[in-house]
């Protein structure tokens, strides 16, 4: 696979490229890293999302855990901040999602939790990788067959995370009507039970998993559909979650869309309301809307922008005491509830804000104004993605087009500003403009696009 982890674990399409060869040696792997210096018998715990592959990659992932004399503990079918939760609670010494979060159902992908419930720090990845990458050999002849590892279920995970998301708010959500479009995904085995609990008067769509369905024209990827429906229907809301259900996304009552930087505007404000907001700050990515730090110098809050993924915003919120931050794909963390991005848990906290306002949700997103933004996506192979950072001419027309928005010349794009990179998650060269004039930043956008593609596919 060349390089194992990117941004968010392991990813891969299965049995090419993410294969049971290499999780069973991810396997092996992190539980000698992770349980090295563990007395008595350690345990790893693993999830997965409703991939048609997760069941082979579960299998090898339990095979070399076991072989090195570590138990594992299957969780099933569950979202990706369960198992973050569920390593604490069960004192666990790991824990391991089986799955590609957003992406379709032929891409898979391996997530290691520490002890902690935190992803694992680049530098430990790290030593995985270079065992996994290297071959190197890891000797269980010492684990003699009495001692080997067993796999056991644990039969109430799901209810146990619900019971915490259901926890984090004081009130109940009687009264709202929502519709959860679950992606086909983990989300599928919780959304209902969790907000039902808590009185929403609940619409489930898309949680009929059939293993090639996953996000598949739905989810927080695919937004039309569920705003036309919430539209048409008359609701309060919309929630989207991806396929592991670590993000989510909103939709308003008019069918407007409410990305991850405006749900942290919403619940930021609240939170500083209630004097919640640890120092008055928020940390979001490089790829945040310059319209939210318009919003946060608008009511004296301090924004702090760190490397894309989630993983660099939690490691910025922990560094200096935040307790709040996340991405505008959907990825926000209440540090005070949960060690990672939660989909549900960010939507619990939504909609108890819709509740207790009395407001509409498009009120409430209108604290904030977004910049217009012009994303697009390049495919490239591997090599493609190291060549970006080499190629000359591609790095010309990034700073020819930087140069017009430093100018703020209205007749090119205005005020705004170009971001190009290599994705952590897909083989892709991910291209955004920001900028005053939709159509111009739309052209420039199209025109590095076009380019890259040229350099590099």
């Amino acid at each position: 696979m060349g390089k194992l982890f990117g941004t968010d674990g392991v990813r891969g399409i299965a049995n090419v490229e993410l294969t049971a060869e290499i999780a069973m040696k991810i396997g092996k792997a992190a539980a000698r890293v992770l349980v090295k210096n563990t007395p008595g018998k350690a345990k790893i715990l693993i999830g997965k999302d409703t991939r048609l592959s997760c069941d082979v990659l579960e299998g090898a992932l339990v095979a070399g855990i076991c072989s090195v004399g570590v138990d594992v503990v299957c969780l099933g079918v569950i979202p990706t901040p369960a198992i973050a939760f569920l390593v604490r609670k069960y004192r666990a010494n790991a824990g391991i999602m089986i799955s590609a979060s957003h992406n379709s159902f032929e891409f898979n992908g391996i997530k290691i939790f520490g002890e902690n419930g935190y992803k694992l720090l680049d530098k430990i990845e790290a030593v995985i990788e270079k065992i996994v990458l290297n071959d190197v050999p890891i000797d269980v002849s010492e684990v003699k067959y009495a001692n080997l590892g067993t796999r056991t279920n644990a039969d109430r995970a799901i209810d146990d995370y619900i019971e915490h998301i259901a926890s984090t708010i004081d009130a109940d959500l009687t009264g709202l009507g929502v519709a959860f479009d679950c992606a086909n995904g983990a989300a599928s085995r919780t959304a209902k039970r969790l907000f039902t609990r808590l009185g929403v008067e609940c619409t489930i769509k898309n949680c009929r998993p059939n293993g090639t369905n996953i996000n598949k024209n739905c989810g927080s990827m695919h937004m039309e559909g569920l705003a036309r429906f919430v539209k048409e229907n008359g609701l309060d809301a919309g929630i989207a979650f991806d396929g592991d259900a670590d993000r989510c996304l909103a939709v308003d009552e008019l069918g407007n869309i409410v990305d991850g930087d405006f749900i942290m505007a919403i619940c930021a404000m609240s939170l500083n309301k209630q004097r919640k907001l640890a120092k008055g700050t928020v940390v979001g990515t490089v790829m945040t809307n310059i319209g939210f730090n318009h919003f946060c110098c608008g009511n004296q809050l301090k924004f702090i922008a760190t490397r894309v993924g989630d993983r660099y915003v939690l490691e910025e919120m922990l560094k200096n005491g935040y307790n709040f931050g996340g991405e505008q794909s959907g990825h926000v963390i209440f540090l005070d509830h949960s060690t990672t991005g939660d989909g549900q848990l960010t939507a619990v906290q939504l909609l108890s804000i819709l509740k207790r306002s009395g407001k509409k949700l498009s009120e409430l997103a209108g604290v904030m104004k977004k910049l217009p933004q012009v994303m697009l996506n390049v495919k490239v192979d591997n090599l493609g993605k190291l060549k970006f950072h080499t190629d000359e001419e591609i790095k010309s027309a990034i700073d020819r087009v930087s140069a017009k928005f430093e100018s703020g010349n209205a007749d090119t794009c205005g005020r705004g500003r170009i971001l190009v990179r290599v994705s952590g998650t897909e083989p892709l060269i991910r291209i955004m403009l920001e900028g005053e004039n939709l159509d111009r930043i739309t052209v420039l956008a199209n025109e590095v696009a076009d380019l890259v593609r040229k350099r590099l596919s």
